[in-house]
């Protein structure tokens, strides 16, 4: 029987991984990313030091999930040692990036050539974040990701990047004679911006294959028991494969577990349903620790409510 292969129902497996540096949460809108990775973030402040949570969803829930406003900067989380949150724009931090005391047209042309390339405008918020994350020793970093879509495009965005400011260089390289009459005598020398964009390249780089390592990276896929969902995890666990990024924890939330005599027929038709789809969940992902969580009757906000919740991603739900 294929159940009897399943792994552990829990996410232990990540809180007792502790080589892991990068830690991906995501799935389809609306099926519990954040409050997932929030939790699973306070789970590891209990185990590791210096645990970061980021949101690259544009939504940014963090602030509303813990009641506590969180913005571009690392803030600690009140309440929580060893845990702290940022939401980063993912719509472009190439003119912060590129923003030189530099005459008007060198910037223009810089910036020219930077969005010539596809992607690489949301790829620089990446770089902004690998900025504070290599200045700031974290122990582990998890990330509450946009929609699937986003997140296997913010996943690619080492290779967009390197490749971006790789071209970049060579450009400005090649034309550095000319952007230096450009910039005039009180300008940054082209020198001093290859080599910013150079270390920013190798920083990329290196994170780039720290994202296909097995023992560094894993993306916990989060779901609910309904056919699109379903649908989206599968896609997203083919092309994570692809990408050479590890997977193999899989949470499916908003479960109904209602009691044998429930009297309520959308109750009851929903949990016929949701069976069929945990049912085909478990048989596709049988090497995978699959957590099935609750159906909740109030919202997961404010830190007390998030504690309680992130101690069913570790002990395994028994409804009553």
């Amino acid at each position: 029987m294929s159940e009897e292969l399943n792994l552990e129902p829990s996410l232990q497996n990540i809180i007792d991984q502790k080589s892991l540096r990068w830690i991906f949460v995501g799935g389809k809108g609306g099926v519990g990313k954040t409050t997932t990775s929030c939790s699973l973030a306070l789970q590891l402040a209990k185990n590791r030091e210096n645990v970061l949570l980021i949101s690259t969803d544009p939504a940014h829930n963090l602030s509303d999930a813990f009641g506590q406003k969180f913005g571009k900067d690392a803030r600690p989380v009140n309440g929580v040692p060893n845990l702290h949150a940022m939401e980063i724009d993912p719509n472009g931090s190439i003119q912060e990036f590129l923003d030189q005391p530099q005459n008007q047209a060198a910037s223009s042309m810089m910036q020219d050539i930077a969005f010539s390339i596809p992607g690489v405008d949301e790829a620089l918020s990446f770089a902004e974040v690998l900025k504070q994350v290599k200045a700031q020793s974290y122990s582990v970093i998890v990330f509450d990701t946009a929609p699937t879509g986003h997140t296997l495009r913010f996943l690619q965005f080492p290779t967009i990047l390197e490749k971006a400011l790789g071209k970049i260089s060579e450009i400005s390289g090649r034309f550095g004679p000319m952007l230096n009459s450009l910039m005039g005598a009180s300008g940054t020398n082209t020198e001093d911006m290859l080599a910013k964009l150079e270390s920013t390249r190798e920083t990329i780089a290196e994170v780039n294959k720290q994202f296909q390592n097995p023992d560094l990276t894993t993306f916990v896929c989060v779901c609910i028991a309904e056919f699109l969902s379903l649908y989206e995890t599968e896609r997203m666990v083919q092309e994570l494969t692809s990408y050479g990024i590890d997977t193999h924890c899989i949470v499916v939330n908003q479960l109904l577990f209602p009691k044998t005599t429930s009297e309520c027929e959308q109750c009851n038709a929903r949990y016929k349903m949701q069976q069929k789809y945990l049912e085909q969940i478990l048989e596709l992902y049988e090497d995978f620790h699959i957590v099935q969580l609750p159906q909740l009757t109030s919202e997961v906000r404010g830190l007390e409510s998030l504690q309680t919740f992130s101690e069913k991603l570790i002990h395994p739900y028994v409804p009553n």
